[in-house]
């Protein structure tokens, strides 16, 4: 019989009192509960609102402005409602390169920064990311494999079949093929040690950053400079059909993280406790890791390498909600999705009429954060 762990973390934060100096009881807890409760819920509702205020701003955002009347006029057509306060032009904007990349920057974002949440909970260590199982280290590899050497290892049957879908297939597969050769590494006699795990991953990495050198090596200019860009990361190439195929990876994985969020609440307490309380602990590894390549090999694929996303939102979750992951998850969900949106909007309008990367754009944001990190838990890492 499992024990209930969802309230493991609120039950240790409760201990920490607000005001030390004063003896608790059971009515000053309750109350204490009750507000923190309402701060919590406050805090998600207004994370929503934005999120939604945002979503329509972005879109109006570009070569090709909409404003918000001609958004609503877009909006109304399908309905039958023919207000004509907008263009063909930006009614075609809109339906097909505006709305798909905003879409898809909602689920990027909520699928990068949730898959990073649970692995800084599976693993207890709130430096690790989702790249450092190897997921993007193999994407990029698979992806230059078929730049520069297509033609060769691709069957022209293949090729047809698939037709523009090549590059995200194979980026996919690799992502999700080297984070399972991370496992089986890891694996012994049944168990997997988490930092045997890390070390398979770094290593794999390694691997294949230095097969990707070896690849461009070979390649031509117009190769090198295809991987170049699609390395940095971007959601330019997004379309209906990008997304059809992969938002339903990306809410399988989420799905399968947060069904599992009492087990990460465990595993806070270790994996012997985890375990004790009757968690199949070598399953939830498992089904976590599976579920992160899923999400994360899915998001590579269509938009490239966006880094730092799954590092920093869950941070900035856990400081105004506490560690409690089921409402983690949602909130990194809402949150990464919302910093994806703008920080897309910062990639097309900073030096526009061109476009910068996406993830020189989340790097920039990001790698200050980590140092900031490094410098707080540097104590501990001696």
């Amino acid at each position: 019989m499992m024990t209930d762990v969802s309230t493991f973390p609120e039950k240790i934060a409760a201990t920490q009192s607000p005001k030390p100096d004063k003896v608790l009881n059971a009515d000053s807890l309750l109350q204490w509960h009750r507000s923190r409760s309402v701060r919590q819920r406050s805090i998600v509702l207004g994370t929503l609102c934005l999120l939604v205020i945002s979503f329509l701003a972005v879109t109006g955002v570009g070569a090709v402005s909409i404003s918000w009347y001609q958004l609503m006029s877009i909006l109304a057509e399908p309905l039958g409602l023919e207000w004509a306060w907008h263009t063909p032009q930006q009614a075609l904007v809109f339906w097909e390169i505006r709305l798909p990349r905003v879409v898809g920057a909602v689920f990027i974002g909520a699928a990068l920064a949730s898959s990073g949440a649970a692995m800084q909970s599976l693993f207890r260590n709130p430096l690790v990311e989702p790249a450092l199982m190897g997921v993007s280290g193999g994407a990029a590899l698979m992806a230059v494999w078929v730049m520069v050497f297509g033609h060769f290892l691709i069957g022209v049957s293949l090729k047809n079949l698939l037709g523009v879908y090549i590059l995200p297939v194979a980026a996919f597969t690799g992502g999700v093929g080297v984070t399972l050769l991370a496992y089986q590494i890891a694996g012994h006699q049944g168990r997997t040690g988490i930092s045997t795990l890390i070390l398979a991953g770094v290593a794999l990495n390694a691997l294949a950053g230095a097969a990707i050198g070896l690849t461009l090596f070979f390649a031509d200019d117009a190769a090198i400079r295809s991987f170049t860009f699609w390395s940095m990361g971007s959601l330019g190439s997004l379309n209906w059909s990008k997304l059809a195929v992969m938002c339903p990876i990306v809410v399988l994985g989420y799905g399968l993280i947060y069904t599992h969020s009492n087990a990460l609440n465990a595993f806070a307490l270790g994996e012997r406790e985890a375990y004790f309380l009757g968690y199949r602990v070598q399953r939830v590894k498992r089904v976590v890791i599976l579920s992160t390549a899923l999400s994360v090999g899915a998001t590579v694929a269509v938009a490239g390498v966006i880094g730092f996303m799954g590092l920093v939102v869950p941070h900035l979750v856990r400081m105004s909600l506490g560690a409690e992951n089921k409402q983690v998850l949602r909130m990194t969900a809402l949150v990464g999705a919302l910093l994806m949106l703008w920080a897309d909007l910062l990639a097309r309008v900073l030096v526009a009429p061109a476009e910068l990367p996406l993830g020189i754009v989340t790097s920039f944001l990001g790698a200050p954060f980590f140092i900031v990190l490094l410098f707080k838990y540097r104590k501990q890492m001696i």
